[in-house]
């Protein structure tokens, strides 16, 4: 749920933002150039889990252009009160819950399952839209982790490339927690030659653009390694209440 919080907090929440943006968006740039890449070449994206929409808001008046929210209901409930800015679904989505979403948001970037494709498929169709998705991959083989293992990715991406009302526009993952950054970047790495190998393959309706990974606390490596999305909450933020 969206934290409840105070003008007094709220300002707080701001001031937290206002000091962090700018470094952020300094260490994005520069990670971006270690990888021979152009900062433009770089989406931060926002991830808004518990954060009031005044602070969305204000992130947004300060050159936000991206922002991610893991849960439908919550989305739902600041929708209509949140500025124009890109939007995307980052969190696990439940089938039952696709109806509510579809047409809401640009991109949909946890779709972890043929079944659940085919549920935004048609949802989409029923709107008369095609929801551009990107593929989660569950790139630690962890078991109680979403995602499509690696091992069956190719032919999992060959039947969503064939519903009419989806786009795939890429992957994305989140890798296990590491306790050293050489761990993780074997993770991102593997996960680059996965993204590469895909791209490589021409699969209709399979445009391969996007990368998505990398969060708060190793954004630069997911960067270096070559993601172009990236999701980032707590340090643009602050802590936040979970629950």
């Amino acid at each position: 749920m969206t934290e409840k919080l105070s003008t007094e907090e709220i300002a707080e929440k701001t001031k937290i933002f206002d000091e962090n943006f700018k470094d952020i968006k300094e260490r994005v740039a520069a990670a971006a150039e270690r990888s021979g890449r152009s900062p433009q070449d770089i989406i931060l994206l926002a991830a808004t889990k518990t954060v009031p929409v005044e602070v969305v808001n204000h992130a947004i008046e300060k050159g936000l252009f991206y922002i991610g929210e893991n849960r439908v209901q919550e989305f739902l409930s600041k929708e209509a009160a949140l500025l124009p800015v890109h939007r995307h679904l980052i969190g696990h989505l439940q089938t039952n819950k696709v109806r509510d979403i579809v047409g809401r948001v640009e991109m949909i970037e946890s779709v972890d399952s043929l079944k659940l494709a085919r549920e935004i498929s048609k949802q989409s169709e029923k709107l008369g839209i095609t929801t551009d998705i990107l593929i989660e991959v569950n790139i630690g083989s962890e078991e109680n982790k979403s995602g499509v293992a690696p091992e069956i990715l190719e032919e999992t991406v060959e039947e969503i490339a064939k519903l009419p009302f989806v786009k795939i526009r890429g992957l994305m993952a989140i890798p296990p927690i590491c306790s050293e950054n050489a761990q993780i970047r074997k993770y991102f790495k593997k996960m680059q030659q996965i993204f590469v190998d895909m791209r490589g393959k021409n699969i209709d309706n399979s445009s391969m653009e996007y990368l998505s990974m990398g969060m708060s606390h190793d954004f630069e490596i997911a960067i270096e390694e070559g993601a172009n999305i990236v999701r980032v909450g707590t340090l643009l933020f602050g802590k936040r209440n979970y629950t």
